[in-house]
């Protein structure tokens, strides 16, 4: 939330306009030159340059039909899904930032426990349950994710009660890691598209480094500096 604060603010002293609730429905093209964005409650913005960053599932959907090819190339990149419950506890789990689970009794490839790469004063973790949207489990209720990560972590740490336990939300993302398939660099379109003015990245693009914040800021700049030298 620091993070996004601080984009918020330079965003805003910098001139620039934050649309919330206002998703991205069709770029507007002409000649083969972008020329805006409609967004789905039917306004029109008009842009010589346009930066797309939402998931590449969605990027077929809101380039024109005339480019079949292109969107083709956005919809065949795949994804997985996470369930991400965070809990708020009074003691630590461990000492450490990260342990893998190999444990069979849970479907849960790590615990991430961000207070102690960052002292907060009370204990943060993330527990992730990575899985195909199709998954019947991605469906299942909050509760259910809550208490089998409570399960785990008291698995880990077998002094943990339930009184030690202040909070836990669960939050849902379909499309929270790319697949990289086989020759995955061979399928990934170019940043730069082949409408002019038109820029499309998103994480599958950090490719072959993993998808993290470090990775976002370098492609910002890059993507960015580009506007200049147009």
């Amino acid at each position: 939330q620091t993070l996004v604060d601080a984009l918020v603010k330079a965003i805003g002293a910098g001139g620039g306009r934050i649309h919330l609730s206002a998703p991205a429905k069709k770029l507007l093209v002409k000649d083969g030159v972008v020329k805006g964005v409609t967004t789905a409650d039917g306004r029109v913005f008009e842009a010589d340059h346009v930066i797309s960053t939402v998931p590449t599932p969605y990027v077929a959907e809101i380039i024109p039909d005339e480019y079949g090819d292109l969107r083709a190339n956005y919809a065949r990149i795949r994804n997985v899904a996470v369930v991400c419950v965070i809990l708020k506890l009074k003691r630590p789990v461990s000492k450490y930032f990260w342990v893998n689970i190999s444990d069979k009794r849970f479907q849960i490839p790590g615990v991430i426990e961000f207070s102690n790469l960052r002292p907060l004063g009370e204990t943060i973790v993330y527990v992730p349950f990575y899985m195909p949207q199709s998954n019947p489990k991605f469906g299942a209720p909050d509760e259910a994710f809550i208490k089998e990560s409570w399960e785990c972590l008291k698995a880990i740490n077998p002094e943990l009660e339930d009184a030690d336990r202040i909070d836990a939300h669960v939050g849902r993302l379909r499309f929270a890691q790319p697949v990289y398939e086989p020759r995955f660099a061979d399928i990934l379109p170019a940043v730069q598209t082949p409408i002019a003015g038109l820029q499309i990245a998103d994480t599958a693009f950090y490719y072959p480094e993993d998808r993290g914040v470090s990775e976002s800021l370098r492609f910002a700049r890059d993507m960015v500096g580009k506007l200049s030298q147009a």
